[in-house]
């Protein structure tokens, strides 16, 4: 059964940073892409990030309003199966419920092409 798990979301002040985690167990994260989606109030599920995993280096990608702030990595040791999202440089319009996902093949911007999810964790950026 694939599962996945966020945690480090929190309040923080505009300007400041946190690292979100997502621990994936039920797969073979080397065979997936990991993406990090979000969803503010009233708002559509919106892509920031995804990583795939390569023998000759990860490939990542971002969403354009987060390039440069956002960082998505996983674990160095592969048995963790963990991925991060660290966040520099938030904006309150960062503000919103943080969800990990994973799907196999390639990366994708699309949420419902995404097979499993997390439950969320909810990032507040105050101004």
């Amino acid at each position: 059964q694939v599962q996945l798990v966020e945690s480090g979301g929190g309040l923080v002040q505009a300007g400041g940073s946190l690292r979100l985690s997502c621990a994936a167990s039920g797969l073979t994260l080397s065979s997936y892409t990991m993406g990090w989606f979000r969803q503010a109030p009233g708002k559509e599920r919106d892509f920031v990030a995804a990583i795939r995993w390569r023998w000759t280096g990860d490939s990542t990608y971002y969403a354009d309003s987060v390039k440069g702030r956002f960082t998505i990595s996983r674990a160095s040791d592969n048995a963790k199966n963990t991925v991060y999202l660290q966040m520099n440089s938030l904006k309150p319009e960062d503000t919103a419920v943080y969800y990990c996902a994973t799907k196999p093949g390639s990366m994708e911007v699309i949420a419902p092409r995404y097979n499993y999810w997390g439950q969320g964790t909810q990032v507040t950026v105050s101004s």
